[in-house]
């Protein structure tokens, strides 16, 4: 066995070891709660129950507005609320583009460019009436009501070309079904950033239209 291949076997069941616990500790961090209703290899059809979620919207570039998104609503979390109390984090953290931003003068005070909703879903045994309010009012609280979402599932980085790809796969099957759809695509990223790209769970809905 050449010495390269060694290095990338020695390589992979060192990942696997460091991430037993890091795995461990993420199947005990909540998900929304769904039923599947139709599957087709990577693409599921979900019946979603209703949620609460915290939300952000932040202007730019895709990437950069994500991580300043989560920093917003981690703070948050983390006790920038009242009453001052943790949230227990959940899984995925959620981002969906917005409406376009205006050009206004001066242009050397304005962003301009693209707005993205990031959020992070509340913990089931939260209602609104008992969800503790954030700080910042920048972040808003809203329920979702129940609904359907197809998806499709994939690992790799949340890299542009990682999304556009799956974006077209799910994008044909919903052509193909003749389903309809409504909103931007939505994008879900469940890992931490250190997570190895094939034990990585990303994913790319569509809200569905309701009967």
């Amino acid at each position: 066995m050449r010495m390269r291949e060694k290095k990338i076997i020695t390589a992979f069941f060192l990942g696997l070891a460091l991430l037993t616990p890091m795995r461990s500790a993420m199947a005990k961090i909540e998900t929304p709660p769904y039923q599947v209703i139709q599957s087709a290899e990577k693409i599921e059809v979900r019946e979603y129950a209703p949620m609460i979620v915290a939300e952000v919207a932040v202007a730019g570039e895709r990437g950069k507005a994500i991580h300043a998104g989560f920093r917003v609503l981690a703070d948050y979390i983390f006790g920038n609320n009242a009453p001052g109390q943790s949230i227990a984090m959940t899984a995925p953290v959620i981002q969906q583009k917005g409406a376009k931003i205006a050009m206004t003068a001066p242009v050397s005070q304005t962003q301009n460019g693209d707005l993205w909703k990031v959020r992070f879903t509340m913990p089931s045994s939260y209602t609104m009436q008992t969800l503790p309010r954030p700080n910042n009012p920048a972040i808003k609280i809203i329920p979702i009501p129940g609904h359907r979402t197809v998806v499709i599932r994939f690992s790799g980085f949340w890299t542009e070309r990682n999304l556009r790809k799956n974006s077209g796969k799910l994008e044909a099957f919903i052509q193909s079904q003749r389903l309809k759809t409504m909103g931007d695509p939505i994008y879900a990223f469940y890992n931490p950033p250190w997570t190895l790209p094939f034990f990585r769970r990303n994913e790319v809905l569509y809200d569905l239209q309701s009967d």
